[in-house]
């Protein structure tokens, strides 16, 4: 990457050539330091798991080479690839956790401020698990709820609740592989004992464990977190909002929250909106608040509260740099150290608050829900304040902003698919055994500075579009989709094929679905699995014309939510490959053995145009097996972007 193309979003573009300018290094300098990467960890060839090591796998050598302890390049690039899949679990996990004892906490009264804000889904969650509603206040039916999912964390016997919401011919793939999750907790922690130095070191037997574990996540962490999120902060409905950094103001307060878990953020927007606080802001001389995130908890507080994104994980630290940000509150996960050193060349104040994620030297509240809402409030005053400490000499905001619309669920499409009182997959099916919509794609992830920001996700995307397939997004990938313009209807017109479009303005929706945070990639599972049970397309999640697309990973979590994709029936194309490529026998193992047990695999490509081409000629593929009939509007694939 040259300096001028590091991002394909030009206000991104513009804010790091502002950063240069200041000499405030951003993830992309600190990047070019490391280089070269140590090839051995690329790989997956280093092992530091004891300490006998760290052992290095030469990926030349044709000897039969093994570490200290006779670990084989295929036990050292397994542990590590298991070990990657167990942290993303956990992430996932620990986020679902906390959401489950905010739950318990409101149910007890000792979290003022919260409330059961969608009963109707409580009541159906209820039901689902076998818990009688009979005769039960909400509360008293909000703690049982609360009860149940949190012993999915721990409970010793039986396998997790939410399994039972997939096709009974996937439940039994997962009993005839061995990988029927347990507990999530449990599941995370066998993978640790099994990558213990003198455990497993069969490198299949290591797999289908970090199998089990993803799914976990998929069908037990990330549901939980998603489903319980809906209960506690309401579900999401379509709203329309603004994306990118333009959308911070000048003249105004500019309070940024970044990280995971909406459980503050929600009383952020909520206190945001209030008479006396936005009275504080004025007395300082701010025309307003403007609440905006980064990441996950941007597509949160976008889904349910409809407040604008300032940018995606590799923005953060340019929003800072924008030198209008008063206040950046964060809590957990893809939240760089490196923001402590940027807010420094300037008047920024950045928060800490959990304790599971401190960074030395800056200030720390913590959040605690009984305290939440005043919390909050103090945040906000305390950012007010600062706002009277920016120097507007160094303010350099890009004007880039872009509409979107936002707020799908697995639930609410049908609505939109089938109308408000017939709600029903059936035109959605109907669409793909027609020939007018190809499939359904969900591109999800993150970004990552091994390659042009935000490109992948958009060539992808497009040329998805122009072959009439309907494509679902969460986190970064969705943001990056939204700040080309490609989450209002009117998209449609501009990016989609011939069938896709006729589909968008029937329904009135937008080509491309933002579906929530990257927990909520469990909304896709379910929107999948709606599609089993509506029939005619397959009676099992790897028959399906669908197919995942992380093109820009980054994070332990893009590895667990790629594998319970994989271990769901989903053949995922990712980029870039998780550390697997010194071991041909795991890579093969990866992207063509795992289809004997569940349907599907992986497949790793760094170039976005053959991506797109393979998810195309999957898709294909399935329909091809299906008999589906042919597509009403062929194409030709694009050569170049």
């Amino acid at each position: 990457m040259t300096k001028t193309n590091k991002s394909a979003d030009p206000a991104t573009i513009s804010a790091h050539d502002h950063a240069r300018q200041l000499d405030v290094a951003t993830a992309w300098e600190r990047h070019e330091t490391m280089l070269p990467l140590c090839a051995f960890g690329d790989l997956g060839l280093c092992c530091t798991i004891c300490y006998m090591g760290p052992c290095r796998i030469d990926p030349f050598s044709k000897e039969d080479l093994r570490g200290a302890c006779g670990a084989d390049r295929n036990t050292i690039s397994a542990r590590n690839f298991t070990r990657a899949v167990s942290a993303g679990t956990a992430a996932h996990s620990d986020h679902a956790r906390g959401v489950c004892h905010t739950l318990l906490d409101t149910a007890k009264g000792k979290a003022p401020g919260y409330q059961v804000s969608d009963p109707v889904k409580l009541g159906k969650l209820a039901t689902e698990l076998g818990i009688k509603t009979e005769n039960l206040s909400q509360v008293d039916l909000a703690a049982k709820v609360g009860h149940f999912l949190t012993d999915e964390f721990g409970k010793q016997d039986g396998t997790l609740a939410f399994l039972k919401r997939a096709p009974k011919v996937q439940q039994e793939r997962w009993e005839r592989a061995g990988v029927t999750p347990r507990a999530i907790d449990r599941e995370v922690v066998e993978c640790l004992h099994r990558t213990h130095e003198g455990v497993d070191s069969d490198y299949r037997s290591l797999i289908l464990s970090a199998a089990r574990c993803a799914l976990a996540d998929g069908w037990g962490g990330s549901m939980i977190a998603t489903e319980l999120q809906d209960v506690l902060f309401g579900s999401p409905r379509p709203v329309r909002s603004k994306v990118n950094l333009g959308v911070l103001k000048a003249d105004c307060v500019n309070v940024v929250v970044h990280g995971h878990e909406p459980v503050l953020s929600e009383m952020l927007a909520r206190a945001a909106r209030e008479v006396e606080i936005l009275d504080y802001a004025k007395s300082k001389g701010a025309a307003g608040i403007i609440l905006a995130g980064i990441c996950c908890t941007a597509n949160e507080i976008l889904m349910r509260q409809g407040m604008p994104v300032a940018g995606n994980f590799l923005q953060q630290e340019l929003a800072v740099t924008t030198g209008a940000v008063d206040s950046m509150v964060v809590d957990v996960q893809c939240v760089m150290p490196g923001l402590a050193g940027v807010a420094k060349h300037f008047h920024t104040k950045l928060i800490t608050t959990s304790n599971k994620a401190r960074i030395a030297g800056v200030d720390h509240v913590p959040f605690e829900e009984r305290h939440a809402l005043e919390t909050a409030r103090r945040i906000l005053r305390s950012a007010a304040d600062n706002f009277c400490r920016r120097d507007p000499a160094r303010v350099d905001i890009p004007p880039q902003s872009m509409d979107l619309v936002a707020g799908f669920t697995a639930e609410n499409t049908f609505h939109h698919l089938g109308g408000t009182y017939r709600g029903s997959y059936r035109p959605l099916n109907d669409g793909i055994m027609a020939g007018r919509l190809r499939g359904v794609v969900g591109v999800v992830g993150c970004n990552t500075v091994r390659v042009q920001h935000d490109y992948n996700h958009l060539a992808i995307v497009k040329e998805l579009l122009k072959h009439d397939v309907l494509v679902v997004e969460t986190g970064c990938a969705a943001i990056a989709c939204a700040k080309a313009g490609m989450l209002t209807p009117e998209a449609a017109l501009e990016f989609a094929g011939k069938g896709l479009q006729e589909i968008c303005a029937a329904v009135g929706i937008p080509p491309v679905l933002h579906m929530g945070s990257c927990v909520d990639n469990s909304r896709i599972l379910i929107a999948c699995c709606e599609m089993v049970r509506e029939g005619g397309i397959g009676d099992d999640l790897s028959q399906l014309p669908v197919a995942a697309v992380a093109a820009e990973a980054m994070s332990e979590k893009a590895v667990a939510i790629g594998l319970y994709a994989v271990a769901s029936g989903i053949t995922t194309f990712f980029n870039p490959a998780p550390r697997v490529l010194g071991s041909p026998e795991v890579f093969n193992y990866l992207t063509a053995g795992l289809e004997k047990d569940f349907g599907a695999h992986w497949v790793f490509d760094s170039d976005p145009h053959k991506i797109a081409q393979g998810v195309i000629e999957h898709l294909d593929a399935k329909r091809a097996a299906l008999k589906l009939h042919p597509m009403l509007y062929p194409v030709e694939m694009s050569r170049t972007a």
